[in-house]
């Protein structure tokens, strides 16, 4: 089972940009990544007509489609929580969701000064740090919004210490 860790923070304050500086950086350091990205969104991946819509049509619960370097799994229905994923990612050492604020996975919010200076995830028992550029008084580890190096660093020395790919 992978570590899993949630990166939270209010829209547009930068979570997606964190997640994708962090991954090249924990890549480098031999660790495999997976992510998830909760959405409120519908999907709109099984194009009308495409034979993956036809077979779900059909009534197939699962669908993937598969390719020579990736494949894609359409599956019914919604999973209420972040743990009835985990099984998809058997084969990395760290999920890395984006969202997920309510879940009881230890969490890495983002707050940024201009959408609002204060962390609303003050109080939650699995808040793990804030990356910030905020001046933030909390009793978690801080990181500034450039400081890539710190905020891997401190994932791998938390979650991370068995995982070695």
């Amino acid at each position: 089972m992978p570590a899993i860790i949630s990166i939270v923070g209010r829209s547009q304050s930068g979570k997606t940009t964190l997640i994708e500086r962090l991954i090249p950086e924990l890549k480098q350091r031999g660790y495999r990544i997976g992510t998830v990205k909760h959405t409120h969104h519908a999907l709109d991946i099984d194009k009308t007509g495409k034979d993956s819509a036809r077979h779900r049509s059909a009534g197939a619960e699962t669908v993937i489609l598969a390719a020579p370097d990736e494949m894609v799994m359409l599956k019914s229905g919604h999973p209420d929580t972040l743990d009835e994923l985990v099984p998809f990612f058997e084969d990395v050492d760290l999920l890395i969701a984006e969202g997920y604020k309510r879940s009881q996975r230890p969490k890495i919010e983002v707050v940024r000064a201009a959408r609002n200076p204060s962390p609303f995830c003050q109080g939650d028992p699995y808040l793990m740090a804030v990356v910030t550029d905020a001046p933030v008084d909390l009793a978690v580890p801080l990181f500034g919004l450039d400081e890539i190096d710190r905020i891997a660093d401190f994932i791998e020395s938390s979650f991370l210490t068995d995982a070695k790919a």
